[in-house]
């Protein structure tokens, strides 16, 4: 939503951009018009100053000439100073507070000697070097039949130049200068303000003359952005040179922070607010209301219907009754499962009992077998097959009876087993105490059997070895660990004998094969035998059928 409104931010960046410009152009307007009225009021100096120059050329030589000097000079304000030197460069008069120029100097100036070449008869330079610089204007002095008969000099302040900052129309910093053709600061001001700049205005500054009114634009050393314009001063390689900063669009959007910021940005605002307040009121409560129900029927609570989404839009009226119908055909579903289910377990439950009353019949068949026959061995064989056909009829009778068909409970199921195998010998012998420890366990039916005759097995081999003729105390333990499970069979009986082989032995390797296991048989710590079966975990399966509700 917000992505969506981003186009009016978008027109407020596109305004600052086409304001920038609009700046920018009238900024090199208004820099081109400075540049012009600096060069206008230098050059009526200018030429008040050499006017000044030329009638006071006889005076250089005449009796008492410093103090004239000094009175003009305090009384002309364009003028600090003044000078008349001879052909030789030597001080022939001078105004009082200019002090003496050094002879040499004056001979070695590049304008002195461009003057005594006759190559110009008026030169505008800066002399001397840092805070002592002064601006002179120097002037040919000529004897009767046009001979070189010295210069004449004026120093002028830099307040001859316009201040920038009185012009309404020149953005704050901006600075003004005058510079020569190769970039050399005439004024103090102008040097303290373009600094190393004037590489810039080297190379630009002579194209001037043929592109008047052209922009430059530069980075200075101090890293400011500027717009540079000039004007050339009539008939001297002079040039008044204003500089502005030129700024980024994020400054004038910073300077003008309500037109071109709080603006659109408020519009943005406003917007995003009436989306927002409009969504609420339209489809997110109506959203959020099918969601608490969408939560409701996820805990298996079907019956609720979304009846307050009749008030809704009709997009949110149309998901309403979906989700309506939606809960219907689950309740249906649901019911048809869990009728389903219910038979399904009321049939494994006859099946069970079923199969165990058969096994029943065919163990009191093999009972009466058993009374009839004569032979101890074969009475013996027929014991031993009754009783592991008991215990498969035990696995069944655990399972309907159980409260789920699926699985049996370990502890319930051995304790079950052990005690009949106990029972069913303590009316031929003495007594044989059992006990049972078993970790919580729902065993797979499928791993039952095996699991029930292995220790059908261990349990014969005890009563028929350790506890014939004695009794003793039996020990079944159940523990499990993680992946493995280990069933113990342990006896007090006087220790391995025949129990280490034999057919018992046979079938309780072959059951443990079938359970993926292993058995050993041991000493037990107090003396008798302990067998022992480990194997993997019988854990009954996960039925989801059971989560439906």
């Amino acid at each position: 939503m917000a992505v969506a409104l981003l186009p009016f931010m978008v027109l407020g960046l596109f305004q600052v951009r086409s304001e920038y410009q609009q700046q920018i152009s009238n900024l090199q307007v208004d820099l081109r018009l400075a540049a012009e009225n600096s060069v206008r009021d230098a050059e009526s100096t200018f030429d008040r100053v050499s006017v000044l120059l030329g009638i006071l050329a006889p005076e250089g030589k005449s009796f008492d000439c410093n103090a004239r000097l000094n009175g003009i000079a305090r009384a002309v304000d364009d003028v600090q100073d003044l000078y008349r030197f001879g052909a030789d460069g030597s001080t022939l008069c001078s105004s009082e507070s200019g002090g003496a120029w050094v002879v040499e100097d004056i001979k070695d100036s590049w304008w002195f000697k461009s003057l005594e070449k006759g190559e110009t008869n008026r030169i505008i330079a800066l002399d001397g070097v840092g805070p002592q610089s002064r601006l002179v204007l120097a002037q040919r002095a000529t004897r009767p039949l046009g001979g070189f008969d010295g210069v004449l000099i004026a120093t002028i302040p830099t307040s001859i130049l316009t201040n920038p900052e009185d012009d309404p129309y020149l953005p704050p910093n901006s600075l003004m200068g005058l510079f020569d053709i190769n970039g050399r600061a005439l004024t103090p001001t102008a040097n303290l303000g373009f600094g190393d700049e004037a590489a810039h205005l080297r190379k630009w500054l002579p194209t001037q003359s043929e592109n008047q009114g052209e922009i430059l634009k530069a980075r200075g050393a101090d890293g400011v952005n500027r717009l540079y314009a000039a004007s050339k001063l009539k008939d001297q390689n002079v040039y008044a040179v204003i500089a502005a900063p030129s700024a980024s669009p994020w400054f004038w959007a910073r300077n003008n922070p309500i037109r071109f910021l709080a603006l659109p940005l408020a519009a943005w605002l406003t917007a995003f607010a009436a989306v927002m307040l409009a969504s609420e009121r339209i489809i997110i409560r109506w959203l959020d209301y099918l969601d608490r129900i969408a939560a409701i029927y996820a805990r298996g609570r079907y019956s609720i219907r979304p009846v307050q989404a009749e008030n809704s839009p009709l997009e949110i009226r149309h998901l309403a009754e979906t989700m309506d119908e939606l809960a219907d055909n689950i309740a249906r579903r649901d019911a048809a499962l869990t009728e389903a289910l219910h038979e399904k377990d009321a049939l494994l439950r006859e099946i069970h009992h079923r199969v165990k009353n058969n096994l029943q019949i065919i163990s009191s068949l093999l009972s009466m077998q058993q009374r009839a026959v004569d032979d101890p061995a074969a009475r013996a064989a027929l014991g031993d097959t009754r009783q592991r056909i008991s215990a498969l009829a035990l696995i069944y009778r655990t399972l309907y009876q159980g409260e789920d068909v699926r699985h049996a409970e370990a502890e319930v199921f051995l304790s079950e087993l052990v005690g009949h195998l106990v029972a069913s010998e303590s009316l031929r012998g003495p007594v044989v105490k059992s006990s049972i420890q078993s970790d919580p366990l729902n065993i797979d039916p499928e791993k039952l059997a095996p699991m029930a005759l292995w220790l059908v097995e261990a349990i014969s081999n005890a009563q028929k070895h350790a506890f014939a003729g004695r009794g003793g105390e039996l020990k079944v333990r159940f523990r499990v660990d993680g992946e493995t499970s280990t069933l113990e069979v342990e006896d007090d009986g006087p220790g391995m004998g025949e129990a280490s082989t034999g057919v018992g032995l046979t079938l309780m390797t072959a059951f443990a094969k079938q359970l993926r296991g292993t058995v050993t048989t041991t000493q037990a710590p107090a003396g008798g035998t302990l067998a022992t079966l480990v194997f993997e975990t019988p854990r009954a399966p996960d039925h989801p059928v059971e989560q439906i509700h």
